[in-house]
């Protein structure tokens, strides 16, 4: 889950880069020739097949551990303790997990999937700035995405933390600076993520 977990936090970085050339304000330009890159770069491409099978196995892990840590009680507490033994969002991982999982498969069923196979088909890319500008104009796919990357924030702040905790690199000397860097990616990210349906749709960018 470590492993799996950090290299899904380098592909959201460039991901999240990528996506801010939106900001510009240029009409897509800069988005659109990173995006032509990434899609059309045998190693890109190449890494993108890994990707894909981290994201996979993540998925399963995840999976994996939730029904292990049920199964190893057989009978729930009869009070539960709350916030005094662990934050939410730490007894919640697997719930944000599925709400991520679901709105993963909407956000590649809109944008990835089409614009990959239309490039198989021979057709090219896409044109994706002005495919996510269209789709952003619907107030119901911006609140969608705005919960996604909500979603993604409370997941981030503890999978950040632990992915280094669990490899033994978060000691005592860099726990706080793990710790900062960790909620610091937590809030950023998504956020730069969230401000891209609300900048199509409130018209801050052209």
């Amino acid at each position: 889950m470590s492993l799996t977990g950090i290299f899904l936090i380098l592909f959201l970085v460039v991901h999240c880069y990528i996506n801010a050339q939106i900001f510009w304000n240029d009409g897509g330009h800069k988005f659109e020739e990173a995006a032509h890159f990434m899609g059309t770069n045998f190693i890109i491409r190449t890494v993108e097949i890994g990707l894909t099978a981290f994201l996979l196995l993540h998925i399963i892990q995840g999976l994996n551990l939730w029904l292990s840590n049920r199964s190893k009680r057989s009978v729930r507490y009869t009070v539960s303790a709350g916030n005094q033994t662990s934050a939410w969002y730490r007894r919640s991982m697997g719930v944000l997990g599925s709400l991520l999982l679901i709105f993963l498969v909407i956000h590649t069923a809109k944008f990835w999937i089409p614009n990959r196979a239309s490039q198989i088909s021979g057709n090219g890319e896409l044109p994706l700035y002005h495919l996510m500008k269209d789709e952003f104009q619907y107030g119901w796919v911006v609140i969608v995405y705005i919960i996604g990357c909500i979603t993604l924030s409370w997941h981030l702040v503890h999978g950040f933390w632990s992915s280094f905790q669990t490899l033994g690199l978060a000691t005592h000397r860099y726990k706080y600076l793990i710790n900062g860097i960790g909620i610091a990616f937590a809030i950023i990210v998504p956020l730069v993520f969230a401000l891209m349906p609300l900048a199509f749709y409130f018209h801050w960018i052209d």
